[in-house]
């Protein structure tokens, strides 16, 4: 028993090597870009990651729980201040796509390119407080998936936040933090996005999920030190735009199902008063408020199982709810529900404890629940028999519960 236990905890180890690893020569190639561009290095280097939410999908904005961890892909930004001492930052992305002009001058606006209203945003929210940056050189790098349900925006919003609190040299309450960067989505980005992306991003800690009270916003760390699970994220590869309607017309229905119930929000209801009132309102309306009621209900129980080590039962939630996804709240789409039933076949004998579409929705990523020493046979299953079914080449790669957002250098 102490020698299995002496193995898994150097498990462990190793693979917390290889998170720092991987960011450590991620900020490295980064001040490397940063150097070919502006042809010097970088005086500061700040990294923010991506999540997945494990579940709790399409609760944050009903006052419900959330259980995401921050993940081993993130957005990091290289900064000097300008050489020309023009109150101007630019942003440069390894991308190549066309480089952000934010004018300091002039009280920040909405602008263009239109990926530049994440960093705009929270740039306009930190100079309302006082805290000016001034000019700044910066480079981007993201290795968060684009349109794939895994907060690339969050990552940019808090990368950037990070960024000007290492060049201020003050810091934000995390709280206040993640809460502007949220009303840099809603207000520069047009997103009615919840509070889950930022508040991880923020505040993720390696091994760890966070259970997360979206009414309260006070926040849990659940466990999951286990090196024997992993999570596996599996990209369709199909993207999705939440600020095309949907986003916005599911919280309507949400906020009218609200008030059929007579409560404040979806978060106050139960399914018996659900079923009682389902004469109140329409049948989609209803339907709707039974995906969050029950989600939320999973969400408290799956945290439950994490940290009981109960992969089975955390696995028979994640499959619920993607069901209930399916079904009732209609946000996934055939690709998704392909993985999904790719990861039901492999089953707990092949190594995969449960599955789910994870984000938005429309496209986008799931997330499994796998043993850590077969991924390498469930990656390799899921790729085949996607590209099977669909003729769409699949992104898989596994992560670990990381750190939140940090200051690399500077």
């Amino acid at each position: 028993m102490k020698k299995w236990l002496e193995s898994r905890s150097g498990l462990v180890q190793i693979l917390n090597l290889t998170v720092m690893t991987y960011l450590q020569k991620l900020a490295a190639d980064t001040a490397q870009q940063f150097l070919k561009v502006y042809g010097r290095p970088p005086r500061w280097i700040v990294a923010a990651p991506g999540r997945v939410n494990v579940i709790g999908e399409h609760t944050d904005y009903n006052d419900g729980f959330v259980l995401p961890t921050a993940i081993e892909r993130y957005a990091v930004m290289a900064a000097d201040k300008k050489a020309d001492g023009k109150k101007v930052i630019e942003i440069r992305d390894a991308s190549g796509v066309e480089p952000a002009l934010i004018d300091l001058s002039v009280p920040v606006q909405p602008g263009l390119p239109k990926w530049s209203n994440y960093p705009r945003g929270v740039i306009r929210g930190f100079m309302d407080r006082g805290m000016d940056p001034g000019g700044l050189d910066v480079l981007l790098h993201s290795t968060v998936p684009l349109g794939g349900g895994l907060s690339s925006s969050a990552s940019l919003e808090v990368c950037t936040a990070t960024l000007i609190e290492a060049v201020t040299g003050r810091t934000m309450v995390p709280v206040d933090k993640a809460l502007l960067c949220q009303k840099a989505e809603h207000e520069f980005a047009g997103v009615p996005c919840g509070i889950m992306d930022q508040f991880i991003s923020v505040m993720g800690r390696q091994n760890n999920l966070l259970l997360l009270d979206c009414r309260t916003r006070e926040t849990q760390l659940v466990p999951m030190n286990d090196p024997a699970v992993s999570l596996l994220i599996a990209n369709t590869n199909v993207k999705h735009e939440l600020a095309n309607g949907e986003y916005g017309l599911r919280r309507g229905q949400c906020e009218a199902a609200a008030k059929a119930l007579g409560v404040a929000s979806l978060r106050d209801a139960t399914p018996e008063m659900l079923e009682n009132a389902r004469g109140k309102m329409d049948y989609v309306v209803f339907r709707r408020a039974r995906h969050v009621i029950g989600e939320i209900e999973r969400t408290v129980h799956a945290a439950e199982g994490i940290r009981a080590s109960n992969w089975p039962t955390v696995g028979q939630f994640m499959f619920a709810s993607h069901r209930s996804l399916r079904d009732d709240y209609e946000v996934s789409c055939k690709e998704l529900d392909v993985i999904v039933e790719i990861g039901e076949g492999i089953g707990i004998k092949g190594g995969v404890f449960g599955c789910r579409m994870t984000g938005g929705g429309f496209g986008g990523c799931t997330v499994s629940l796998v043993q850590t020493e077969l991924i390498e046979s469930i990656s390799g299953k899921i790729a085949a028999e996607y590209k099977k079914k669909t003729g769409i080449e699949a992104t898989i790669f596994t992560t670990r519960p990381a750190a939140g957002a940090t200051v690399v250098k500077g």
